[in-house]
């Protein structure tokens, strides 16, 4: 197999590189971590963003407010000495290139290059296109598009690398294909030669610009049938703008889904395209805590080179894996009254939320009826909550602000904490360290759900609605608990009741049944896990990629 570009317009590779704002990129990184430890002769390409996504800050009020910290290049990743440039705006855009190395467990390495424009012979308007990830006007988001699809095919083809074919992480990456087609591809050549990957179950969650400005930007790269495309792709706007993803899979061969109720949520929105399923996996060195990885090298050797011994988590013993977590609670807890001065008591059952505070994600559904939550849980729960809402989301910012005022009204029977700037660092410490990982979308908009899986791993049962990639892994009472039916539809007033339903007759009980019963469920949660791995994923995307002619 010849080399496969991955291109994506984020990467979470570690946490201090803010280069990601979610799931998406997080997701992207365990991508090129599992194809390193797989050996697979993957590239990745992506942007350098000199300010990240964005740092969040909260007031007592849990009002939130942005700052962008300069991130250097130079203490991440290595100065390759090369540059591309890219006519643009009547003149020349330019871009340094940088390269950071991912080593697997063989020590295989897979290069992620990163493009950026902060180079001396930019105008002042192109450097700012390697400022913010997601920050800009349609302006500049085409621009930093027009950068990671044709400026990263031409690095390819300046590092002297044969590419056999591209994976496209979103339709950030789509002008990779034009840039393609400009260079002698044939459609046919495309479609047998690109793999599409969509998240976004909701078509207002992919990217449309307006036609002029793109052709501004793009002239003869640009085909003359785009617009017929990506009507003919099912675009809900009949090709009013032009849309990434449409235009993608018009032109890509494969396109996946990252569940398999992603997949059929995807069908629906691009007319006549297979969508395959495959659902994400997390890269099971990175997200297991230190507590957790070491209790694995001793019960379950060899688990970092093959993560299948996962499946044999229920050999491992009561007393140790009870010890194990101890530990991992013991650092959340300390992390918690450090960061946000709030206690939280050792032998109360924790539950963790943390993710993009989406509306969709309803993040304060467990809140909506305060008197019989106190009923429950006053005395025997408490919880942590994270994630930051794009700084142009309003609802997703007032839904953090109604948390802290939930947490207000309860803080005499039950802690609420909510740690401040969610990062990749605060995530494994959360997915390590709480008791059960809280999950409920409003069904089926949670694309796959990565975070559950991470707490899995860890030994943390998910209690979830059965959305994203839960369908596929719960046994109710067994490894988790599921929230609803798996047909549910939308009813926030249903849905609230059946979280409190859950937690009050199902996970509480057994809470107090004690360790053997709680071990019991954590074990079968780290056996789950197994199927969900990085490893398991990029198995299934190499039967795509030595597809590829």
């Amino acid at each position: 197999m010849g080399v496969v570009g991955y291109f994506t317009a984020e990467i979470g590779l570690w946490s201090e590189l803010h280069t990601y704002s979610g799931g998406l990129g997080v997701l992207a990184g365990d991508h090129v971590k599992s194809a390193a430890d797989a050996e697979i002769p993957l590239v990745g390409v992506t942007l350098v963003y000199r300010k990240g996504y964005g740092r969040q800050h909260l007031d007592k009020d849990g009002v939130q407010t942005e700052t962008y910290r300069d991130l250097d290049p130079a203490q991440h990743m290595q100065d390759t000495g090369m540059e591309i440039s890219l006519p643009l705006d009547g003149g020349e855009l330019w871009a340094k290139v940088w390269r950071a190395d991912i080593t697997g467990v063989s020590g295989h390495v897979v290069p992620v290059y990163f493009l950026d424009t902060f180079h001396p012979k930019n105008s002042e308007k192109h450097l700012e296109l390697g400022l913010t990830l997601y920050g800009g006007d349609d302006w500049v988001r085409i621009r930093q598009e027009y950068l990671l699809g044709v400026g990263g095919l031409r690095l390819l083809d300046k590092l002297g690398l044969e590419v056999d074919g591209l994976h496209l992480n979103e339709g950030h990456c789509t002008f990779a294909l034009l840039e393609m087609l400009g260079k002698g591809w044939s459609r046919e050549q495309l479609a047998k030669r690109v793999l599409f990957t969509t998240h976004t179950p909701v078509p207002a969650g992919h990217d449309r610009f307006e036609w002029e400005a793109v052709e501004e930007v793009l002239g003869d790269l640009l085909p003359a049938d785009a617009k017929q495309l990506v009507i003919d792709a099912g675009d809900p706007e009949e090709g009013r703008r032009i849309s990434m993803s449409h235009l993608a899979v018009a032109l890509s061969g494969p396109v996946n889904a990252v569940s398999n109720l992603n997949a059929w949520v995807a069908s629906s929105m691009f007319a006549d395209h297979h969508i395959a399923p495959i659902t994400n996996g997390v890269h099971h060195i990175t997200w297991t805590s230190p507590m957790m990885a070491d209790l694995f090298d001793k019960q379950l050797p060899g688990w970092r080179e093959d993560p299948t011994k996962l499946a044999h988590a229920g050999k491992i013993p009561t007393e140790d894996l009870a010890g194990a977590r101890d530990v991992a609670r013991k650092v959340l807890r300390e992390l918690v009254l450090t960061s946000t001065g709030v206690k939280l008591d050792k032998s109360r059952l924790t539950i963790g939320f943390a993710r993009r505070f989406a509306t969709y994600k309803r993040a304060n559904l467990v809140f909506s009826d305060l008197e019989r939550l106190r009923e429950i849980g006053a005395g025997k729960i408490q919880f942590v909550f994270s994630g930051k809402a794009h700084p142009r989301d309003e609802g997703g910012k007032a839904l953090i602000k109604s948390i802290f005022d939930s947490a207000k009204d309860l803080e005499e029977e039950i802690p609420v904490a909510f740690l401040e700037d969610y990062s990749m660092a605060t995530g494994l410490a959360m997915t390590g360290g709480v008791d059960i990982w809280l999950n409920n979308p409003i069904r089926p908009m949670e694309a796959s759900g990565t975070s559950g899986m991470k707490a899995a791993m860890n030994g943390v049962p998910n209690c979830s609605i059965l959305d994203g990639w839960w369908p596929e892994g719960c046994e109710h009472g067994v490894n988790g608990w599921a929230i609803g039916e798996a047909d549910d539809e939308r009813d926030d007033v249903r849905d609230a009741k059946n979280v409190l339903d859950v937690i009050e007759n199902e996970v509480l009980p057994a809470w107090d049944e004690g360790d053997e019963k709680w071990c019991e469920i954590m074990r079968a949660s780290i056996a789950t896990s197994a199927r969900f791995t990085g490893a398991r994923m990029i198995s299934d995307y190499l039967r795509f990629y030595d597809s590829f002619e």
